[in-house]
């Protein structure tokens, strides 16, 4: 409750008011304690009183019970007693509903919530999908082929799609990204499929949260989203790692501001051991820088947890305003957190804070808030005021009937699918399909024309070698031809010399010797000349 424009937590002892005051409340803080000691009732009271301021403010509904903030609480004879034992009547206590908006990332139980796996980030994505840091790289580089590609990455079949064009092109990526191992990229779809069968398939896509949408009031109150985190939870990674997105979205979204007399927004971050379980040191350094940078956006961040230890030192040690409830100590393990947990207060002389923190019953807690000085106040023993909505959760109807009749339900009910990595790539594997047929039909009709081509040469030489053994038949039969005739003229001249010269050798052997050296001259010419011929 407001009270004295302080957020009234609960009285001390002495039964006087004990409050953070609003410019102090964006320093952050840690509401730790054993189950059943009372947190969720301490988280409701911060998230209405700073609803009542207008501030905005955030919630992950892990058992159910947060969602009843939206009905106005229930009196019996015990809220009665407490109403009383803080004089609650004077300051206008009163029974009253908080406006809501209730989101879900897998669309059941609240406005559909989603991001983008690129919004989500290689870092982030790689804890969800538990990789080890190699595979972590991997991923990385991938997202990085995405970007100097113009790729968008909205969805898991956009990442299946990406990491599957890596793998097969790996080789051309080497020499500007490094070796991409097919195996890695292998176990990382694998763990995108996982994944998807676990409901990724759903919060990975558009339109993607607008966060800026939770920046809202309602009639001077701010809205309170409540993230129904009952089926979430069970997948711890990805319920503290997709609350760590949320944070970071706001970090990266809102402006510098400085200190304001009150934050803009209140982010309570429940099951914050789930944030740090064997986290990397790259994960740790972010959430720590995140928590450090964000206070001067005007942002408060608080983490609830049922023991302080659960938070790192870095982180811790930023955590100004702290309620601490009952913790028990049944080893000495035990026993050593809760001194830790009792030395990180300012000590008060007037009790033992290590004892009180032992034996602290339900609705009791030691707390520390922020002074005007911004110097930690000494430890007090309160007993937190009761919550004026619903202490439990909403039926079936009455939630349906809250996420439908939101203003945002129909923004964010129907998915939508652009045109991003997954068409991109399919068009380009049918272009290049397309082109690897082009070249293979190119490659065979030029491998058919260079076969046509020798098969026309050989022809062409065969025919050549044809007609050349024709012509050579030819002249040889024309040579042929021609000594003929010149041995038949040869002849028929050389006769009728030898003849006339053998006659005239003949004649003096009379007639017969006229007539047979004629003969044998005719003879010898003829024969003489057909050896010149053939010569």
């Amino acid at each position: 409750m407001l009270r004295d424009n302080m957020i009234w937590m609960g009285n001390n002892a002495a039964g006087e008011p004990v409050s953070i005051i609003p410019k102090m409340a964006n320093r952050h803080g840690l509401v730790a304690g054993a189950t059943g000691t009372g947190k969720t009732v301490t988280l409701k009271v911060m998230a209405e009183t700073f609803s009542d301021m207008g501030i905005p403010v955030f919630m992950a509904d892990v058992k159910g019970d947060i969602a009843g903030m939206m009905e106005p609480g229930t009196d019996s004879e015990d809220m009665q007693k407490r109403i009383e034992k803080f004089g609650l009547a004077e300051h206008g206590f009163a029974y009253q509903g908080y406006p809501v908006n209730l989101w879900d990332i897998y669309g059941k139980g609240g406005i559909q919530l989603r991001t983008t796996v690129s919004e989500m980030g290689p870092m982030l994505l790689g804890r969800i999908l538990d990789l080890n840091e190699l595979q972590s790289d991997i991923l990385t580089i991938v997202f990085k082929i995405a970007d100097d590609n113009d790729l968008l990455l909205i969805d898991t079949k956009d990442l299946k799609a990406m990491l599957t064009w890596v793998d097969e092109h790996s080789a051309e990526f080497q020499a500007d990204y490094g070796k991409i191992s097919s195996a890695s990229i292998g176990v990382i779809i694998r763990a995108v499929v996982a994944l998807e069968t676990a409901g990724g398939d759903v919060f990975f896509g558009e339109p993607a949260l607008n966060i800026t949408d939770w920046m809202a009031q309602e009639n001077g109150r701010g809205i309170i989203n409540i993230l129904d985190s009952s089926s979430l939870i069970n997948n711890g990674k990805l319920y503290s790692t997709f609350l760590l997105w949320l944070l970071s979205e706001l970090f990266e979204m809102m402006p510098e501001v400085g200190d304001l007399d009150q934050p803009k927004m209140i982010f309570f971050f429940d099951e914050a051991h789930l944030l740090f379980n064997d986290a990397p040191k790259a994960l740790l350094d972010k959430i720590e820088q995140v928590v450090k940078l964000i206070r001067s956006k005007g942002v408060g961040v608080y983490f609830c947890t049922q023991n302080p230890r659960d938070i790192p030192d870095g982180v811790l040690a930023q955590l100004s305003n702290k309620v601490e409830h009952g913790l028990r100590a049944y080893t000495p393990a035990d026993q050593k957190a809760v001194k830790a947990a009792a030395e990180s207060f300012r000590e008060n002389p007037e009790f033992d804070t290590y004892e009180t923190i032992l034996n602290l019953g339900t609705g009791e807690a030691v707390v520390s808030f922020l002074g005007e000085d911004g110097i930690p106040g000494m430890a007090q023993k309160v007993n937190i005021l009761p919550p004026r909505s619903f202490m439990g959760g909403i039926s079936e109807e009455k939630r349906e009937q809250k996420v439908k009749g939101s203003i945002l339900y129909s923004k964010y009910a129907v998915a939508v699918d652009p045109d991003s990595a997954y068409e991109v790539l399919q068009r380009k594997g049918v272009e290049d399909e397309a082109a690897k047929e082009a070249a293979k039909a190119a490659a065979a009709e030029e491998k058919e024309a260079a076969k046509a081509a020798e098969k026309a040469e050989k022809e062409a030489a065969k025919a050549a070698e044809r007609e050349e053994k024709a012509a050579i038949k030819a002249a040889e039969k024309a040579e042929r031809e021609r000594k003929r005739e010149v041995q038949k003229v040869g002849n028929a001249v050389l006769g009728t010399v030898g003849r006339e010269v053998g006659k005239k050798v003949g004649k003096n052997f009379g007639s017969f010797g006229k007539t047979l050296g004629g003969n044998f001259g005719a003879t010898l010419a003829r024969g003489l000349f057909s050896t010149l011929i053939k010569k």
